[in-house]
């Protein structure tokens, strides 16, 4: 299974959402949360090209985008042949 990167902040549904889907399908990730942190808020910009929104997910190398680009993945039944891969 590739690795998982979720970078995320606290009180965000979004992120929380992202987490338990990833957490239904038993993925185990990376979890960086940048609430306090303006440095890896800015490495989640740059390696997200721009993206600023939270959260920003990562499966391997691979921008997935947010929480719902995540749930899209899933409804189209793409995102456990990108978790295998």
């Amino acid at each position: 299974m590739k690795d998982v990167t979720i970078y995320t902040r606290q009180l965000c549904g979004f992120c929380t959402a992202a987490k338990r889907l990833l957490d239904e399908k038993g993925v185990a990730y990376a979890e960086h949360d940048a609430t306090f942190s303006p440095k890896l808020r800015e490495e989640m910009i740059q390696k997200a090209k721009g993206a600023a929104t939270f959260p920003q997910i990562f499966i391997g190398p691979e921008h997935v985008g947010g929480c719902d680009e995540l749930r899209a993945l899933d409804r189209a039944g793409k995102l456990d042949a990108m978790l295998e891969a």
